[in-house]
C-alpha cells in the first residue's frame, strides 16, 4: 500500500460520529444552497402568476427526474473510488476517478439529447394543459441543452465525495447556487433596463451556473490526490472502471429517478383535481424539498464513510455509521413535521395568496410530512447499499416502492378522497421505504458478518 493511499483512505480512522458531523454539516450547506435555487425560482415565477407556477410544477419533476439520472452516476463513480481507496489500491483509484469524469459526460450528453428530444411527449403524459405547454417549452429546451454541464458536475463530485472532500463538493455547490441567486431574479423578472424572460430565464440562469460549477470543480479537484488526468486512460484498459461505475451507477441512476417518476405521475394524478392543487402540490414540494435537506445531506456523506471503511475490511466501523445516520433520520424527520403542519399555511403564503392553492399546499403537509423520517431512512438506506456493491438492491426497493405501493394507493383512494388520496400514497410509500430500507441494510450487514466469521 503506497502512500497516496494511505493518506487518501482519511474515513478508515477516527471516530465514526465525528466523520459523520465533518463529511455531513459541509453536504448540508451544498444541498442546502442547491436546493434554495427551487425556492428562489418557485418565488419569482410566482410573481409572474398561478400559469407559471403551475408550469413550473409540471416541469420540477421532470427535473428532479433527469438529476437524479446524474446521481445516480455521481453516486457510482463516489461507490468505486472510496472502495478503491480503501482497499490502497490508488492507481485503480485514480483511472476510476478520471473514467468516472469522461463517462458523466458522455451520459449528460446523451440525457440531454433525450430531454430536448421528449419535451412535447413527457409533459402531455404528464396530463399538462396545452395552454401550460408554450412555458414549459421556453424552460425546458435551453434546460436540456446545457444539460452536459450539470452531469459534468456529477462526475466531479463523485470523484471529490470517493475521497471524504466534502468541504470541497460543499464549495461547487455553493459557487453554483450563488451564480443562480443573482441571476434569476434578474433573467426572470428583468432588471437594470432589461425587460427578462420570463419563465426561460429561470432556465438560462441555471445553465450558466452548471457553467461556473464545471470551472470551480476543476480548480478544487486539482488539489486532490485524484485530479483530473485524462492521460491515466490512454494506456490501460478501461474495462475495469467502466465495468465498476457501471455495475453501481446504472442501477442507483434508476433507483434515484424512480422516486421523482413516482412524483411526476403523482403530479399528473394531481392535475385531474383542478389547477390550484397542482402549483399547491409542486411549491409544497419544493418548500419540502428545503426542510429535508440534513437527511439528503447524510445520504450523499455516508457512501464515502461507508465505502472507504468496507473497502477496508473495517465492517463494524461501516455498520456503527449506518446506526448512527438512522438515529438522526427519526429524530430530525419528526421535529421537522411537526413544525411543517403546524405552520402550513403561513408557508404557503410565501408563495401564492390564492386562496385554493393555499389550502392545497397546507393539505399537502398535513398528510405526507409525517413520512419525513420514513425518507431520511431510505434514502440513507439507499447511499449505504450503493456504497457497498449493493445497488441492485436498492433498486428492486425504489421500484417496489412506487409501483406497488405508491401508485396502487393513489389511484385506489383518489375517487374518495381527491388530492387528500395523492398525498396520502407518498406517505404511505415513504414509510414502506423506511422499513425496507433497514430490512435490506440489516440484511447485508449480517449475511457479510457471517461470511467473514466462516472465513
Amino acid at each position: 500500500m503506497n502512500a497516496p493511499a494511505l493518506s487518501s483512505a482519511k474515513l478508515v480512522s477516527g471516530s465514526i460520529p465525528g466523520h459523520l458531523v465533518s463529511q455531513t454539516l459541509p453536504a448540508v450547506i451544498g444541498v442546502a444552497a442547491i436546493m434554495s435555487i427551487g425556492i428562489v425560482d418557485a418565488y419569482f415565477i410566482g410573481q409572474l402568476g398561478s400559469a407559471p407556477l403551475a408550469a413550473i410544477s409540471f416541469i420540477f419533476p421532470v427535473a428532479v427526474a433527469s438529476t437524479s439520472l446524474g446521481v445516480g452516476v455521481m453516486v457510482g463513480i463516489n461507490s468505486v473510488v472510496a472502495r478503491a481507496l480503501g482497499e490502497g489500491d490508488f492507481e485503480r483509484a485514480a483511472r476510476r476517478a478520471n473514467f468516472g469524469i469522461v463517462f458523466a459526460v458522455l451520459c449528460g450528453l446523451v440525457m440531454g439529447l433525450a430531454l430536448w428530444l421528449l419535451i412535447d411527449p413527457i409533459f402531455t403524459a404528464m396530463n399538462a394543459p396545452p395552454a401550460l405547454m408554450p412555458l414549459i417549452r421556453a424552460y425546458m429546451t435551453p434546460y436540456a441543452c446545457g444539460f452536459p454541464l450539470s452531469l459534468a458536475i456529477m462526475g466531479f463530485n463523485g470523484v471529490l465525495r470517493g475521497q471524504g472532500e466534502a468541504k470541497r463538493t460543499s464549495t461547487v455547490s455553493i459557487t453554483y447556487a450563488a451564480a443562480n441567486w443573482v441571476l434569476n431574479p434578474i433573467l426572470i423578472m428583468g432588471g437594470f433596463g432589461f425587460e427578462g424572460f420570463g419563465i426561460a430565464g429561470s432556465a438560462y440562469a441555471t445553465v450558466i451556473g452548471w457553467g461556473i460549477g464545471v470551472l470551480t470543480a476543476l480548480v478544487l479537484l486539482r488539489g486532490t490526490p485524484l485530479p483530473l488526468n485524462l492521460a491515466l486512460l490512454r494506456d490501460c484498459s478501461l474495462i475495469d472502471p467502466a465495468k465498476a461505475i457501471i455495475r453501481v451507477g446504472l442501477p442507483a441512476a434508476f433507483s434515484n429517478a424512480i422516486n421523482p417518476l413516482g412524483l411526476a405521475i403523482l403530479t399528473s394524478l394531481v392535475a385531474l383535481e383542478s389547477e390550484a392543487a397542482v402549483a399547491g402540490f409542486g411549491a409544497a414540494g419544493r418548500l419540502q424539498s428545503f426542510v429535508i435537506v440534513p437527511l439528503l445531506g447524510l445520504s450523499g456523506a455516508i457512501g464515502a464513510i461507508v465505502g472507504q471503511n468496507w473497502g477496508a475490511g473495517r465492517h463494524d466501523r461501516a455498520r456503527e455509521a449506518a446506526l448512527y445516520a438512522a438515529g438522526f433520520c427519526v429524530v430530525w424527520g419528526l421535529l421537522i413535521a411537526v413544525g411543517m403542519v403546524a405552520a402550513g399555511e403561513s408557508f404557503a403564503k410565501v408563495f401564492t395568496d390564492d386562496p385554493a392553492v393555499i389550502a392545497e399546499f397546507a393539505l399537502y403537509l398535513k398528510i405526507a410530512a409525517w413520512g419525513y423520517a420514513g425518507f431520511g431512512l431510505l434514502i440513507v438506506g439507499n447511499g449505504i447499499m450503493n456504497a457497498v456493491d449493493k445497488a441492485g438492491y436498492a433498486l428492486a426497493q425504489s421500484v417496489a416502492r412506487v409501483f406497488l405501493v405508491m401508485l396502487p394507493v393513489a389511484l385506489v383512494l383518489q375517487p374518495a378522497m381527491g388530492s387528500a388520496a395523492i398525498y396520502t400514497a407518498e406517505l404511505a410509500a415513504n414509510l414502506f421505504g423506511a422499513v425496507s430500507a433497514v430490512v435490506l441494510v440489516r440484511h447485508i450487514f449480517v449475511r457479510h458478518s457471517a461470511a467473514w466469521v466462516r472465513r
